[in-house]
């Protein structure tokens, strides 16, 4: 289960005004690549497939599919504000080794394709 703070949901909320379809999901996943092997992968979408699973949390529906969900279990998605803005924060508590800049990990059970920083 994937959980998403006040403050998140805060956020993704103000940005769902902006898109044209009322239908619109925040859409969570993971996938190969950065330096580490996996990078995560956060946007919004309209479509439900059937591989994905819906989370219902905090006034959002979120969709992660069967690939990321395991990757994803127990992982805290968070917005920081400070003086130089604010952003996304994930805190995956399946994370074995993160890339120096913070944009991939790796998992116990899946190293992902590596890329050059």
């Amino acid at each position: 289960m994937i959980t998403i703070t006040d403050a998140a949901a805060a956020q993704v909320q103000e940005m769902m005004k902006e898109e044209e379809d009322a239908n619109v999901k925040l859409r969570v996943g993971v996938k190969g690549g950065g330096c580490s092997g996996l990078s995560y992968g956060m946007g919004f979408d309209t479509e439900v497939e059937e591989t994905d699973n819906v989370i219902e949390q905090n006034g959002l529906s979120v969709l992660v599919d069967n690939d990321s969900a395991d990757v994803l279990e127990g992982v805290v998605i968070d917005y920081k504000q400070n003086m130089m803005g604010g952003g996304f924060t994930i805190d995956n508590p399946n994370a074995i080794a993160n890339c120096g800049c913070g944009s991939s990990f790796k998992t116990a059970t899946r190293a992902g394709t590596p890329e050059d920083c």
